[in-house]
């Protein structure tokens, strides 16, 4: 691993470190509103007009998530079960995702789409631009095709963005608006909330910058 792979590594464990370190702060803290993230994302489906999205409770942590594909919102014990500013931000985050896929959210369609393509690419693509470093003096030809592989990954990184952000963006609203979070346990859900969505930005220009690094290797040896 080069440098930059490794200060990006480094990076992205410090970011995962507070974001754990402030979910256990938030946990500790109970919901005024005395609702468990489970209720607060039925309540927050119902309130979308929702109905044919199934809540799921799933083992281990930090595992929650919105499956498109079957329509489920699918939500770790201590979320599923949490009632406090944590579990309830987690929760509407992810059922933020699900009312995105129900208005047809273009960075969620051009993601979800993306899918497929990104399932066969990330399980070729280490092997072939390992294969392209070793034969670089020879052919350019799998260099190549492993960095267009690689740019593939990036985008998906970088289209994340917008649908992560715009997932907080809901689960803010409508808590405030339905009165669910008081102000206080507002900003440690918006605290919770946006340290989520910074290790994806760090995977991102992680991303980025090997890709760069990759394009600038392919264009020395074509001097």
């Amino acid at each position: 691993m080069n440098l930059i792979g490794i200060i990006f590594l480094l990076v992205s464990v410090a970011v995962s470190s507070i974001l754990k370190s402030k979910l256990n702060a938030y946990s500790n803290t109970r919901l005024r509103a005395n609702w468990s993230g489970a209720e607060v994302a039925e309540k927050m489906l119902r309130g979308h007009g929702i109905k044919h999205v199934t809540i799921t409770c799933t083992r281990g942590h930090l595992t929650d998530h919105y499956n498109p594909l079957t329509k489920t919102v699918n939500l770790s014990d201590q979320v599923y079960y949490g009632k406090n500013a944590a579990a309830a931000a987690i929760a509407a985050h992810e059922c933020g995702h699900a009312v995105q896929h129900a208005h047809g959210y273009a960075f969620l369609r051009f993601r979800s789409a993306m899918v497929p393509a990104l399932s066969v690419t990330t399980r070729f693509m280490p092997w072939i631009i390992m294969l392209g470093i070793f034969l670089i003096n020879t052919t350019m030809l799998p260099l190549t095709v492993g960095i267009a592989l690689f740019a593939l990954t990036t985008l998906f990184s970088f289209i994340t963005l917008p649908v992560e952000f715009d997932a907080s963006r809901r689960a803010l609203a409508w808590m405030d608006n339905q009165g669910i979070v008081t102000s206080q346990e507002h900003q440690m859900a918006k605290n919770a909330l946006s340290w989520a969505a910074m290790t994806y930005v760090v995977a991102a220009i992680g991303s980025l910058a090997q890709l760069l690094q990759l394009i600038n290797l392919l264009e020395r040896r074509r001097r």
